[in-house]
Protein backbone atom coordinates (compact mmCIF):
# COMPACT_ATOMS: atom_id res chain seq x y z
CA UNK A 1 0.00 0.00 0.00
CA UNK A 2 1.17 3.55 -0.79
CA UNK A 3 2.75 5.34 2.21
CA UNK A 4 0.34 8.23 1.64
CA UNK A 5 -2.70 5.98 2.00
CA UNK A 6 -1.11 4.29 5.02
CA UNK A 7 -1.18 7.71 6.71
CA UNK A 8 -4.47 8.94 5.28
CA UNK A 9 -6.73 5.99 6.12
CA UNK A 10 -6.11 5.99 9.91
CA UNK A 11 -6.09 9.82 10.01
CA UNK A 12 -9.36 10.25 8.10
CA UNK A 13 -11.02 7.45 10.05
CA UNK A 14 -10.05 9.05 13.37
CA UNK A 15 -11.03 12.59 12.31
CA UNK A 16 -14.35 11.40 10.91
CA UNK A 17 -15.28 9.56 14.10
CA UNK A 18 -13.99 12.38 16.30
CA UNK A 19 -16.27 15.00 14.74
CA UNK A 20 -19.25 12.68 14.33
CA UNK A 21 -21.82 13.33 17.10
CA UNK A 22 -21.48 11.01 20.09
CA UNK A 23 -24.28 8.39 20.29
CA UNK A 24 -27.10 9.16 22.71
CA UNK A 25 -26.11 8.31 26.25
CA UNK A 26 -22.35 8.32 25.64
CA UNK A 27 -19.98 10.87 27.16
CA UNK A 28 -18.58 12.99 24.26
CA UNK A 29 -15.12 12.72 25.78
CA UNK A 30 -15.42 8.93 25.73
CA UNK A 31 -16.48 9.09 22.07
CA UNK A 32 -13.45 11.24 21.25
CA UNK A 33 -11.15 8.74 22.95
CA UNK A 34 -12.86 5.91 21.04
CA UNK A 35 -12.15 7.77 17.77
CA UNK A 36 -8.46 8.17 18.64
CA UNK A 37 -8.24 4.54 19.74
CA UNK A 38 -9.71 3.31 16.44
CA UNK A 39 -7.35 5.55 14.46
CA UNK A 40 -4.37 4.26 16.47
CA UNK A 41 -5.30 0.62 15.92
CA UNK A 42 -5.80 1.34 12.20
CA UNK A 43 -2.34 2.91 12.14
CA UNK A 44 -0.86 -0.21 13.73
CA UNK A 45 -2.46 -2.30 10.99
CA UNK A 46 -1.55 -0.09 7.98
CA UNK A 47 1.94 0.69 9.40
CA UNK A 48 2.75 4.15 8.04
CA UNK A 49 5.40 4.25 10.80
CA UNK A 50 6.86 1.72 13.26
CA UNK A 51 4.42 0.58 15.92
CA UNK A 52 5.92 2.61 18.75
CA UNK A 53 5.80 5.79 16.67
CA UNK A 54 2.12 5.24 15.76
CA UNK A 55 1.26 4.65 19.42
CA UNK A 56 3.08 7.84 20.45
CA UNK A 57 1.12 9.83 17.85
CA UNK A 58 -2.09 8.37 19.30
CA UNK A 59 -0.95 9.37 22.78
CA UNK A 60 -0.16 12.89 21.58
CA UNK A 61 -3.61 13.14 19.97
CA UNK A 62 -5.32 12.32 23.27
CA UNK A 63 -3.42 15.14 25.00
CA UNK A 64 -3.57 17.78 22.26
CA UNK A 65 -7.35 17.36 21.87
CA UNK A 66 -7.86 17.61 25.62
CA UNK A 67 -9.29 14.09 25.73
CA UNK A 68 -6.74 13.06 28.37
CA UNK A 69 -4.41 15.11 30.54
CA UNK A 70 -0.75 14.21 30.13
CA UNK A 71 -0.54 13.60 33.87
CA UNK A 72 -1.94 11.65 35.56
CA UNK A 73 -4.07 10.19 32.76
CA UNK A 74 -2.22 9.78 29.45
CA UNK A 75 0.96 8.39 31.02
CA UNK A 76 -0.83 6.21 33.60
CA UNK A 77 -0.27 3.02 31.59
CA UNK A 78 3.43 3.21 32.37
CA UNK A 79 2.58 2.64 36.03
CA UNK A 80 0.68 -0.59 35.35
CA UNK A 81 2.42 -3.61 36.91
CA UNK A 82 1.50 -5.84 33.95
CA UNK A 83 3.44 -3.56 31.60
CA UNK A 84 6.54 -3.95 33.73
CA UNK A 85 6.04 -7.71 34.05
CA UNK A 86 6.22 -7.90 30.25
CA UNK A 87 9.39 -5.81 30.25
CA UNK A 88 11.08 -7.89 32.98
CA UNK A 89 10.26 -11.13 31.17
CA UNK A 90 12.13 -9.96 28.05
CA UNK A 91 15.22 -9.39 30.19
CA UNK A 92 14.89 -12.73 31.99
CA UNK A 93 14.61 -14.47 28.62
CA UNK A 94 17.87 -12.77 27.68
CA UNK A 95 19.43 -14.47 30.72
CA UNK A 96 18.32 -17.88 29.42
CA UNK A 97 19.90 -17.13 26.06
CA UNK A 98 23.11 -15.56 27.37
CA UNK A 99 23.91 -18.41 29.79
CA UNK A 100 22.90 -20.96 27.11
CA UNK A 101 20.53 -22.64 29.58
CA UNK A 102 17.71 -21.88 27.18
CA UNK A 103 19.64 -23.52 24.35
CA UNK A 104 20.33 -26.58 26.55
CA UNK A 105 16.61 -26.92 27.37
CA UNK A 106 15.76 -26.36 23.71
CA UNK A 107 18.10 -29.14 22.60
CA UNK A 108 16.44 -31.45 25.12
CA UNK A 109 13.04 -30.67 23.60
CA UNK A 110 14.45 -31.25 20.11
CA UNK A 111 16.08 -34.51 21.21
CA UNK A 112 12.77 -35.84 22.54
CA UNK A 113 10.25 -34.39 20.07
CA UNK A 114 12.21 -32.79 17.24
CA UNK A 115 11.72 -35.15 14.33
CA UNK A 116 8.76 -33.10 13.10
CA UNK A 117 7.36 -29.62 13.45
CA UNK A 118 4.05 -31.13 14.53
CA UNK A 119 5.75 -33.15 17.26
CA UNK A 120 7.40 -30.01 18.64
CA UNK A 121 4.04 -28.21 18.52
CA UNK A 122 2.38 -30.93 20.59
CA UNK A 123 5.27 -31.00 23.07
CA UNK A 124 4.72 -27.28 23.70
CA UNK A 125 0.97 -27.60 24.37
CA UNK A 126 1.60 -30.66 26.56
CA UNK A 127 4.07 -28.66 28.64
CA UNK A 128 1.55 -25.81 28.97
CA UNK A 129 -1.17 -28.25 30.07
CA UNK A 130 1.11 -29.75 32.73
CA UNK A 131 2.16 -26.47 34.34
CA UNK A 132 -1.05 -24.42 33.93
CA UNK A 133 -2.88 -25.54 37.10
CA UNK A 134 0.12 -24.66 39.26
CA UNK A 135 1.17 -21.24 37.91
CA UNK A 136 -1.70 -18.80 38.51
CA UNK A 137 -0.34 -16.10 36.19
CA UNK A 138 -0.72 -16.75 32.47
CA UNK A 139 1.78 -13.97 31.78
CA UNK A 140 4.38 -15.50 34.09
CA UNK A 141 3.82 -18.93 32.60
CA UNK A 142 4.02 -17.70 29.02
CA UNK A 143 6.84 -15.21 29.42
CA UNK A 144 8.91 -16.75 32.19
CA UNK A 145 8.74 -20.39 31.11
CA UNK A 146 7.50 -20.95 27.56
CA UNK A 147 8.76 -17.84 25.75
CA UNK A 148 12.50 -18.36 26.40
CA UNK A 149 12.27 -22.07 25.62
CA UNK A 150 10.33 -21.59 22.37
CA UNK A 151 12.67 -18.80 21.27
CA UNK A 152 15.70 -20.97 22.03
CA UNK A 153 14.22 -23.93 20.12
CA UNK A 154 13.58 -21.68 17.12
CA UNK A 155 17.11 -20.27 17.16
CA UNK A 156 18.64 -23.73 17.58
CA UNK A 157 16.76 -24.90 14.46
CA UNK A 158 18.10 -21.97 12.42
CA UNK A 159 14.87 -19.98 12.50
CA UNK A 160 15.48 -16.32 13.36
CA UNK A 161 13.19 -13.30 13.78
CA UNK A 162 12.86 -10.53 11.17
CA UNK A 163 14.11 -12.59 8.21
CA UNK A 164 12.83 -15.29 5.89
CA UNK A 165 14.00 -18.08 8.21
CA UNK A 166 11.33 -17.16 10.79
CA UNK A 167 8.81 -19.26 8.84
CA UNK A 168 11.08 -22.31 8.97
CA UNK A 169 9.74 -23.27 12.42
CA UNK A 170 9.92 -20.26 14.77
CA UNK A 171 6.74 -18.46 13.70
CA UNK A 172 4.77 -21.71 13.91
CA UNK A 173 6.01 -22.53 17.41
CA UNK A 174 5.47 -19.00 18.74
CA UNK A 175 1.83 -18.97 17.61
CA UNK A 176 1.23 -22.40 19.17
CA UNK A 177 2.87 -21.41 22.44
CA UNK A 178 0.83 -18.22 22.72
CA UNK A 179 -2.52 -19.77 21.87
CA UNK A 180 -1.80 -22.85 23.96
CA UNK A 181 -1.32 -20.52 26.92
CA UNK A 182 -4.78 -19.02 26.34
CA UNK A 183 -6.47 -22.41 26.11
CA UNK A 184 -4.88 -23.77 29.28
CA UNK A 185 -5.72 -20.48 31.03
CA UNK A 186 -9.37 -21.19 30.20
CA UNK A 187 -9.16 -24.76 31.51
CA UNK A 188 -8.34 -24.14 35.16
CA UNK A 189 -9.60 -21.68 37.75
CA UNK A 190 -6.03 -21.24 38.99
CA UNK A 191 -4.40 -20.75 35.57
CA UNK A 192 -5.12 -17.05 35.02
CA UNK A 193 -5.44 -14.06 37.34
CA UNK A 194 -8.86 -12.98 36.07
CA UNK A 195 -10.48 -16.39 36.63
CA UNK A 196 -10.93 -15.90 40.39
CA UNK A 197 -12.50 -12.52 39.56
CA UNK A 198 -15.09 -14.37 37.47
CA UNK A 199 -15.67 -16.71 40.40
CA UNK A 200 -16.20 -13.75 42.74
CA UNK A 201 -18.56 -11.90 40.38
CA UNK A 202 -20.56 -15.10 39.83
CA UNK A 203 -20.84 -15.71 43.58
CA UNK A 204 -22.27 -12.20 44.06
CA UNK A 205 -25.11 -13.27 41.75
CA UNK A 206 -25.67 -16.58 43.54
CA UNK A 207 -23.67 -18.81 41.17
CA UNK A 208 -21.07 -21.05 42.80
CA UNK A 209 -17.99 -21.83 40.70
CA UNK A 210 -15.48 -24.27 42.20
CA UNK A 211 -12.08 -25.42 40.99
CA UNK A 212 -13.53 -28.84 40.17
CA UNK A 213 -16.69 -27.80 38.30
CA UNK A 214 -14.63 -25.33 36.26
CA UNK A 215 -12.01 -27.99 35.40
CA UNK A 216 -14.59 -30.70 34.60
CA UNK A 217 -16.63 -28.39 32.35
CA UNK A 218 -13.48 -27.24 30.54
CA UNK A 219 -11.84 -30.66 30.21
CA UNK A 220 -13.36 -31.92 26.94
CA UNK A 221 -13.45 -28.65 24.96
CA UNK A 222 -10.04 -27.65 26.34
CA UNK A 223 -8.33 -30.91 25.42
CA UNK A 224 -9.96 -30.87 21.99
CA UNK A 225 -8.74 -27.29 21.42
CA UNK A 226 -5.21 -28.31 22.38
CA UNK A 227 -5.37 -31.26 19.98
CA UNK A 228 -6.63 -29.08 17.12
CA UNK A 229 -4.27 -26.13 17.72
CA UNK A 230 -0.98 -27.51 16.29
CA UNK A 231 -2.86 -29.08 13.37
CA UNK A 232 -4.66 -25.83 12.57
CA UNK A 233 -1.44 -23.83 12.39
CA UNK A 234 0.28 -26.70 10.56
CA UNK A 235 -2.12 -26.14 7.63
CA UNK A 236 -3.12 -22.46 8.03
CA UNK A 237 0.38 -21.16 8.84
CA UNK A 238 2.71 -24.02 7.92
CA UNK A 239 6.38 -24.11 8.83
CA UNK A 240 8.46 -24.17 5.68
CA UNK A 241 10.37 -27.17 7.05
CA UNK A 242 8.13 -29.90 8.45
CA UNK A 243 10.56 -32.75 9.01
CA UNK A 244 13.77 -32.66 11.03
CA UNK A 245 14.77 -36.33 10.92
CA UNK A 246 18.37 -35.63 11.86
CA UNK A 247 17.48 -33.05 14.50
CA UNK A 248 17.39 -35.41 17.52
CA UNK A 249 20.86 -36.79 16.67
CA UNK A 250 22.14 -33.25 16.08
CA UNK A 251 20.68 -32.11 19.41
CA UNK A 252 22.29 -35.06 21.18
CA UNK A 253 25.66 -34.12 19.67
CA UNK A 254 25.23 -30.45 20.57
CA UNK A 255 24.41 -31.37 24.17
CA UNK A 256 27.54 -33.54 24.31
CA UNK A 257 29.60 -30.66 22.92
CA UNK A 258 28.16 -28.32 25.56
CA UNK A 259 29.28 -30.68 28.31
CA UNK A 260 28.07 -30.31 31.87
CA UNK A 261 26.17 -27.24 33.02
CA UNK A 262 28.33 -24.20 33.72
CA UNK A 263 28.22 -22.19 36.93
CA UNK A 264 26.20 -19.46 35.22
CA UNK A 265 23.70 -22.02 33.98
CA UNK A 266 23.25 -23.33 37.53
CA UNK A 267 22.76 -19.78 38.78
CA UNK A 268 20.21 -19.10 36.07
CA UNK A 269 18.42 -22.35 36.90
CA UNK A 270 18.39 -21.42 40.59
CA UNK A 271 16.94 -17.97 39.92
CA UNK A 272 14.33 -19.50 37.64
CA UNK A 273 13.39 -22.13 40.26
CA UNK A 274 12.94 -19.35 42.83
CA UNK A 275 10.73 -17.38 40.44
CA UNK A 276 8.68 -20.46 39.61
CA UNK A 277 8.12 -21.13 43.31
CA UNK A 278 7.03 -17.55 43.94
CA UNK A 279 4.74 -17.56 40.90
CA UNK A 280 3.03 -20.65 42.30
CA UNK A 281 2.95 -19.80 46.01
CA UNK A 282 3.74 -16.09 46.31
CA UNK A 283 0.36 -14.45 45.60
CA UNK A 284 -1.23 -15.32 49.00
CA UNK A 285 1.73 -13.55 50.65
CA UNK A 286 1.40 -10.41 48.59
CA UNK A 287 4.19 -11.23 46.14
CA UNK A 288 2.72 -10.51 42.70
CA UNK A 289 3.91 -11.98 39.40
CA UNK A 290 5.49 -8.63 38.48
CA UNK A 291 7.31 -8.42 41.83
CA UNK A 292 8.66 -11.93 41.32
CA UNK A 293 9.93 -11.03 37.85
CA UNK A 294 11.55 -7.85 39.21
CA UNK A 295 13.28 -9.89 41.93
CA UNK A 296 14.49 -12.36 39.31
CA UNK A 297 15.89 -9.57 37.15
CA UNK A 298 17.68 -8.01 40.11
CA UNK A 299 19.23 -11.37 41.02
CA UNK A 300 20.44 -11.79 37.44
CA UNK A 301 22.08 -8.36 37.64
CA UNK A 302 23.62 -8.98 41.08
CA UNK A 303 25.04 -12.35 39.98
CA UNK A 304 26.31 -10.66 36.78
CA UNK A 305 24.45 -13.10 34.58
CA UNK A 306 23.11 -9.94 32.96
CA UNK A 307 24.89 -6.61 32.73
CA UNK A 308 23.17 -3.23 32.61
CA UNK A 309 24.19 -2.99 28.95
CA UNK A 310 22.28 -6.22 28.30
CA UNK A 311 19.18 -4.53 29.71
CA UNK A 312 19.70 -1.34 27.70
CA UNK A 313 20.34 -3.23 24.47
CA UNK A 314 17.11 -5.28 24.65
CA UNK A 315 15.43 -3.03 22.07
CA UNK A 316 12.26 -5.08 21.60
CA UNK A 317 11.57 -4.88 25.34
CA UNK A 318 11.68 -1.08 25.36
CA UNK A 319 9.74 -0.90 22.09
CA UNK A 320 7.01 -3.12 23.56
CA UNK A 321 6.92 -1.01 26.72
CA UNK A 322 6.14 2.13 24.68
CA UNK A 323 3.29 0.86 22.49
CA UNK A 324 1.72 -1.59 24.93
CA UNK A 325 1.46 0.94 27.79
CA UNK A 326 -0.25 3.46 25.49
CA UNK A 327 -2.87 0.93 24.35
CA UNK A 328 -3.48 -0.14 27.96
CA UNK A 329 -4.05 3.52 28.89
CA UNK A 330 -6.56 4.07 26.09
CA UNK A 331 -8.44 0.87 26.90
CA UNK A 332 -8.59 1.78 30.58
CA UNK A 333 -10.05 5.21 29.93
CA UNK A 334 -12.62 3.83 27.48
CA UNK A 335 -13.94 2.06 30.56
CA UNK A 336 -13.60 5.06 32.89
CA UNK A 337 -15.39 7.38 30.45
CA UNK A 338 -18.36 5.03 30.30
CA UNK A 339 -17.92 3.74 26.74
CA UNK A 340 -18.00 0.13 27.97
CA UNK A 341 -21.02 0.78 30.23
CA UNK A 342 -22.88 2.41 27.34
CA UNK A 343 -22.02 -0.58 25.16
CA UNK A 344 -23.28 -3.04 27.81
CA UNK A 345 -26.59 -1.16 28.09
CA UNK A 346 -27.04 -1.32 24.32
CA UNK A 347 -26.40 -5.07 24.37
CA UNK A 348 -29.00 -5.60 27.13
CA UNK A 349 -31.60 -3.85 24.96
CA UNK A 350 -30.56 -5.91 21.94
CA UNK A 351 -31.33 -9.33 23.48
CA UNK A 352 -34.58 -8.40 25.18
CA UNK A 353 -37.35 -10.77 24.06
CA UNK A 354 -35.06 -13.49 22.66
CA UNK A 355 -35.14 -17.12 23.83
CA UNK A 356 -32.26 -17.85 26.18
CA UNK A 357 -30.15 -19.85 23.72
CA UNK A 358 -30.24 -17.12 21.06
CA UNK A 359 -29.68 -14.40 23.64
CA UNK A 360 -26.76 -16.27 25.21
CA UNK A 361 -25.17 -16.82 21.79
CA UNK A 362 -25.43 -13.11 21.02
CA UNK A 363 -24.03 -12.16 24.44
CA UNK A 364 -21.09 -14.56 24.08
CA UNK A 365 -20.20 -13.24 20.62
CA UNK A 366 -20.37 -9.61 21.74
CA UNK A 367 -18.45 -10.29 24.97
CA UNK A 368 -15.81 -12.22 23.02
CA UNK A 369 -15.23 -9.85 20.10
CA UNK A 370 -15.43 -6.69 22.19
CA UNK A 371 -11.93 -7.70 23.33
CA UNK A 372 -10.62 -5.82 20.29
CA UNK A 373 -11.09 -2.75 22.53
CA UNK A 374 -9.21 -4.14 25.55
CA UNK A 375 -5.53 -4.61 26.27
CA UNK A 376 -5.97 -6.80 29.33
CA UNK A 377 -8.06 -9.83 30.28
CA UNK A 378 -8.48 -8.51 33.81
CA UNK A 379 -9.77 -5.12 32.69
CA UNK A 380 -12.26 -6.77 30.33
CA UNK A 381 -13.55 -9.06 33.07
CA UNK A 382 -13.84 -6.24 35.59
CA UNK A 383 -15.69 -4.05 33.07
CA UNK A 384 -18.13 -6.47 31.47
CA UNK A 385 -18.32 -9.90 33.11
CA UNK A 386 -20.82 -9.09 35.88
CA UNK A 387 -23.12 -7.06 33.61
CA UNK A 388 -23.21 -9.69 30.87
CA UNK A 389 -23.74 -12.50 33.39
CA UNK A 390 -26.70 -10.64 34.91
CA UNK A 391 -28.28 -10.12 31.47
CA UNK A 392 -27.72 -13.78 30.50
CA UNK A 393 -29.34 -15.05 33.70
CA UNK A 394 -32.24 -12.61 33.33
CA UNK A 395 -33.17 -14.07 29.90
CA UNK A 396 -33.19 -17.63 31.27
CA UNK A 397 -29.67 -18.95 30.63
CA UNK A 398 -28.76 -21.67 33.18
CA UNK A 399 -26.69 -19.66 35.69
CA UNK A 400 -23.69 -22.02 35.89
CA UNK A 401 -23.49 -22.34 32.10
CA UNK A 402 -23.56 -18.55 31.78
CA UNK A 403 -20.94 -18.00 34.49
CA UNK A 404 -18.56 -20.64 33.12
CA UNK A 405 -19.13 -19.65 29.48
CA UNK A 406 -18.11 -16.04 30.06
CA UNK A 407 -15.26 -17.31 32.23
CA UNK A 408 -13.86 -19.48 29.44
CA UNK A 409 -14.13 -16.60 26.96
CA UNK A 410 -12.18 -14.40 29.38
CA UNK A 411 -8.99 -16.19 28.31
CA UNK A 412 -9.82 -17.35 24.80
CA UNK A 413 -10.71 -13.90 23.46
CA UNK A 414 -7.10 -12.72 23.68
CA UNK A 415 -6.17 -14.74 20.58
CA UNK A 416 -7.21 -11.99 18.18
CA UNK A 417 -4.81 -9.09 18.66
CA UNK A 418 -1.17 -8.50 19.49
CA UNK A 419 -2.15 -6.39 22.53
CA UNK A 420 -5.04 -8.49 23.90
CA UNK A 421 -3.02 -9.84 26.84
CA UNK A 422 0.38 -9.25 28.36
CA UNK A 423 1.64 -12.54 26.92
CA UNK A 424 0.60 -11.47 23.40
CA UNK A 425 2.96 -8.52 23.65
CA UNK A 426 5.78 -10.90 24.55
CA UNK A 427 5.27 -13.39 21.72
CA UNK A 428 4.48 -10.74 19.13
CA UNK A 429 7.50 -8.74 20.28
CA UNK A 430 9.73 -11.72 19.50
CA UNK A 431 9.54 -10.68 15.85
CA UNK A 432 8.48 -13.97 14.28
CA UNK A 433 4.95 -12.98 13.15
CA UNK A 434 3.92 -9.75 11.43
CA UNK A 435 0.88 -7.85 12.66
CA UNK A 436 -1.39 -8.62 9.70
CA UNK A 437 -0.76 -12.34 9.98
CA UNK A 438 -1.23 -12.20 13.75
CA UNK A 439 -4.68 -10.59 13.41
CA UNK A 440 -5.77 -12.86 10.55
CA UNK A 441 -4.78 -16.07 12.30
CA UNK A 442 -6.09 -14.74 15.61
CA UNK A 443 -9.56 -14.25 14.18
CA UNK A 444 -9.51 -17.71 12.57
CA UNK A 445 -8.51 -19.48 15.79
CA UNK A 446 -11.12 -17.46 17.70
CA UNK A 447 -13.85 -18.93 15.47
CA UNK A 448 -12.48 -22.45 15.91
CA UNK A 449 -12.33 -22.05 19.69
CA UNK A 450 -15.90 -20.76 19.85
CA UNK A 451 -17.13 -23.72 17.78
CA UNK A 452 -15.27 -26.20 19.98
CA UNK A 453 -16.09 -24.65 23.37
CA UNK A 454 -19.75 -23.82 22.70
CA UNK A 455 -20.49 -26.56 20.15
CA UNK A 456 -18.77 -29.69 21.44
CA UNK A 457 -18.63 -28.10 24.88
CA UNK A 458 -22.38 -27.64 25.14
CA UNK A 459 -22.89 -31.36 24.38
CA UNK A 460 -20.39 -32.20 27.12
CA UNK A 461 -22.10 -29.84 29.58
CA UNK A 462 -25.43 -31.49 28.80
CA UNK A 463 -23.90 -34.94 29.38
CA UNK A 464 -22.56 -33.98 32.83
CA UNK A 465 -25.82 -32.32 33.83
CA UNK A 466 -24.87 -28.63 33.84
CA UNK A 467 -28.05 -27.80 31.92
Amino acid sequence: MSPIFSFLIPALLGIGLYFYPAPTGMDPQGWHLFAIFVATISGLIFKPLPMGAVALIGLAATVLTGTLKLQPEALSGYGDSIIWLVLYVFFIARGFIKTKLGIRIAYKFVQWFGRSALGMGYSIVATELFIAPFVPSSAARAGGIMYPVVTAISESMGSHPYDASRRKIGAYLHKIAYNGNLITSAMFLTAMAANPMCQSFAASQGVQITWSNWAVAAAVPGLLSLLVLPLFFYFAFPPTQKRFDHAPDLARKKLADMGTMSGQEWLMAGVFALMLGLWIFGEPYGISAATTALLGLCLLLVTKILTWNDVLEEKEAWHTLIWFAILVTMAKYLQIYGVVAWFSTMVSTLVTGMDWMSAFAVLILIYFYSHYFFASNTSHVSAMYAAFLAVAISVGTPPLIAALGFGFCSSLFSSMTHYGASSSAMFFGAGYVDIGTWWRLGFMISVINLIIWFGVGSIWWKAIGLW
